[in-house]
């Protein structure tokens, strides 16, 4: 009875810490309509300044208190809402639902440039010299009763703040129709500024409280968010007092599952997972209606034709081989994944851009995909690739049953929920046995992959494996483009822009929901195998869901309706940040920032780089004396840097300006002389009447 009272009051302690954070972020999305993916990281990043002011620099832990909570914090509310996501406010909230991960990922990558994360940073509780309390058999100590006491304090201070004063009102006003709340005198704007501020200062409460009990690290402290999330979900995001309560279950269960759960090799990680575990059950279990979420701005999805894809295709095998026969083996490593990564994300278009199912465990079925081709392809066999799209196929079509329930920032929660799982438990659980089959997936460890045999040929080397995933690659462009043009791709866009409307149409939602859910993760799966086969020897870690956000995050960047999009995320992710790295080698924690910074910058261009590049050099691919000079000078340059007679950068660079000026010469080729505006009064006497004019009359008089 004692360790169950002991263990009730850790789990009352740590389900505070859960109610202060989750309370903040169901705040903010009240009132804002914003889900902030970066709350935890705010938190995080609140303890690792509370720990610089007091441990690093020894300032008092009152005044270190007031500078981060009163000042940090609320100016760190107040850049996000101006800067990060006002700017996105008008658009869809997949849109802004990037714009918080990529937030997160930043923050990340920021505190892990700013602190080693090889170095430990211990941080004493509060009162820690003081005696503890003691309540009959249970024991409690000042922290613990401090996190408790502020969790009842914060609870109050919300109740009295949104429903006994004017801001208060104004908050949850706004939430419902922020244009009538300007017609009546309130500030929609001042009202989601004070929400960001006191989210954060919830949020980095909730980080002080709770960097004394764990590993100060960044990745870490930002995931334990997993458990809030899990309790603002029990609050359906909108009620304060089933936030508490769902945090009251979150810590009990965390605290109950480390004192009573039986020692055994295969559940350490369940506990790791619990939480994630518990927020895919809510999600699930919840009705179905008050969990739906709306766009409010659909980007159009461009149909490729089939020569362009197919000049598309070529394009891409033509410069692996070109990558390959120019790199060294170490540089073939690092930018074979150019093409694996690059059919990774390529597996977010038929997803996201066509069907609008925002998935944040892409990765980790491209993980699933590296573990079957490393067990089962052990000795190159072909078959084995075909069995790893298979069954990174399944996988998939077991994520989208949550998703028949789900959708927008719901369905990007179930999904990020699963990736916890797999990384957290199923990927670190040791070798086991089913119907006599020894799996072993990552075996608490590394796994080796080799090449395939393509019949009798062994694809071992790097130049060889870097070719294959360039091919690859292209075949599955390919095919992504023939399903955007298919009847099945215009459904998916149908399901995007309405699942209601699809359903009403006759549309099967299980089997659409299934079928490009299970098409992607297939994909994932071949990206994950290839990805595996360059790298010799992956780990549970290298598809995380950490380690997956700068890929979707690129993804979005380039856009997600675009079939190109694959190369472009995988060389704008591996090729500069690599080729950084390697002329300035301390540049490593800034290339990091790189992908969180890029997010953040899809406001000034939600449809993403892909579609704009395309256009701008359009006029290069149409002129064929252009375009014949640029492929000799190629060819002849490339020949130049193969003999060695130039050297790399020389041969990228100088291939790079070439490029930019014939496409610059071609574009002044093909423009049309601008014509000078004339008043519509002088049509037809300074210059001549055309056919068209008459009716551009008639409407102009029809409008007013």
């Amino acid at each position: 009875m004692d360790q169950f009272l002991t263990f009730g009051i850790v789990g009352l302690s740590t389900a505070a810490i859960y109610a202060v954070i989750g309370s903040g972020l169901v705040l903010t999305y009240t009132t804002t309509g914003v889900f902030n993916f970066a709350h935890g990281a705010a938190g995080m990043l609140s303890a690792f300044m509370y720990w610089q002011l007091t441990v690093g620099w020894g300032m008092p832990v009152p005044v270190a208190l007031v500078v981060v909570l009163l000042v940090l914090a609320p100016g760190f509310g107040l850049l996000v809402e101006r800067f990060v996501l006002r700017p996105v406010q008008a658009l869809g909230e997949a849109e802004r639902l990037v714009m918080t991960v990529a937030l997160l990922s930043g923050l990340i990558a920021a505190a892990r440039w700013i602190w080693d994360p090889n170095v430990a940073r211990p941080l004493p509780m509060f009162f820690a010299a003081r005696k503890p309390i003691h309540l009959g058999p249970a024991v409690i100590t000042w922290h613990q009763a401090i996190t408790m006491a502020v969790a009842v304090a914060v609870a109050v201070g919300l109740r009295i703040l949104l429903y006994r004063t004017r801001a208060g009102a104004e908050m949850r006003a706004a939430v419902d129709d922020r244009a009538l709340v300007g017609l009546t005198g309130a500030d929609p704007v001042r009202a989601g500024r004070v929400s960001w501020i006191l989210g954060t200062q919830l949020a980095a409460i909730g980080g002080i409280l709770i960097a004394p009990t764990v590993t100060l690290d960044a990745a870490q402290l930002s995931l334990l968010i997993v458990s809030a999330y899990t309790a603002a979900v029990f609050g359906r995001l909108r009620s304060l007092p089933l936030t508490f309560l769902g945090a009251v279950v979150v810590g009990c269960m965390e605290s109950y599952l480390t004192g009573y759960l039986p020692q055994n090799e295969y559940l350490p990680g369940l506990r790791l997972a619990a939480p994630a575990l518990l927020l895919l059950l809510a999600l699930l279990v919840f009705p179905h209606r008050r969990l739906r979420g709306r766009e409010r701005r659909l980007a159009r999805v461009p149909v490729p034709s089939a020569r362009g894809t197919l000049v598309f295709a070529a394009v891409v095998v033509a410069f692996g081989a070109v990558l390959a026969s120019l790199l060294g083996e170490a540089d073939l490593i690092t930018y074979g994944a150019i093409f694996s990564l690059g059919v990774v994300a390529l597996s977010y278009v038929p997803l996201a851009g066509y069907a609008g199912q925002v998935s944040l465990c892409q990765l980790s079925m491209a993980g699933i995909g590296a573990v079957v081709w490393a067990h089962l392809g052990a000795h190159g066999e072909l078959w084995a690739l075909g069995a790893t799209i298979l069954v990174s196929a399944v996988a998939g079509a077991l994520v989208a049953l949550p998703a028949l329930r789900l959708s927008g920032v719901y369905l990007a929660l179930g999904t990020a929920a699963f990736a916890v799982i797999l990384d957290r438990w199923i990927f670190t659980l040791p070798a086991f046995h089913i119907l006599g089959l020894r799996i072993a997936l990552f075996d608490q460890g590394s796994v080796d992959a080799t090449g395939p045999d393509l019949f009798g040929l062994r694809l071992d080397s790097g130049r060889e494996l870097m070719v294959f995933a360039a091919v690859c690659l292209a075949l599955a462009s390919i095919g992504v483009a023939a399903l955007r043009r298919s009847r099945f791709g215009r459904r998916l866009i149908a399901l995007r822009d309405s699942e209601a409307a699809y359903a009403t149409l006759g549309g099967n939602l299980l089997v659409a929901k299934v079928a490009v859910f299970a098409l992607a993760s297939g994909i994932a799966g071949l990206g994950g195998a290839l990805y595996g086969m360059q790298q010799r020897t992956v780990t549970a870690d290298q598809f995380s869901l950490i380690a997956g956000l700068p890929i979707f995050l690129v993804a979005v960047v380039g856009g997600l309706g675009a079939v190109g999009n694959g190369l472009f995320a995988g060389t704008a992710f591996v090729g500069p940040t690599n080729a950084l790295i390697a002329v300035v080698p301390g540049t490593a924690n800034l290339v990091a920032l790189l992908p969180g910074l890029a997010g953040v910058g899809l406001g000034h261009n939600p449809d993403g780089i892909v579609p704009r590049f395309r256009r701008q050099w359009e006029p290069l691919a149409r002129d064929r004396i252009a375009l014949s000079t640029l492929l000799c000078a190629l060819a002849l340059a490339w020949a130049l840097r193969f003999t060695d007679v130039i050297n790399d950068w020389t041969y990228y660079g100088g291939s790079l300006v070439l490029a930019a000026a014939l496409r610059a010469w071609a574009s002044a080729r093909q423009t049309a002389p601008a014509e000078p505006e004339i008043p519509v009064e002088w049509w037809g006497l300074r210059r001549d009447w055309r056919p068209e004019d008459k009716e551009v009359l008639a409407r102009g008089v029809a409008a007013g």
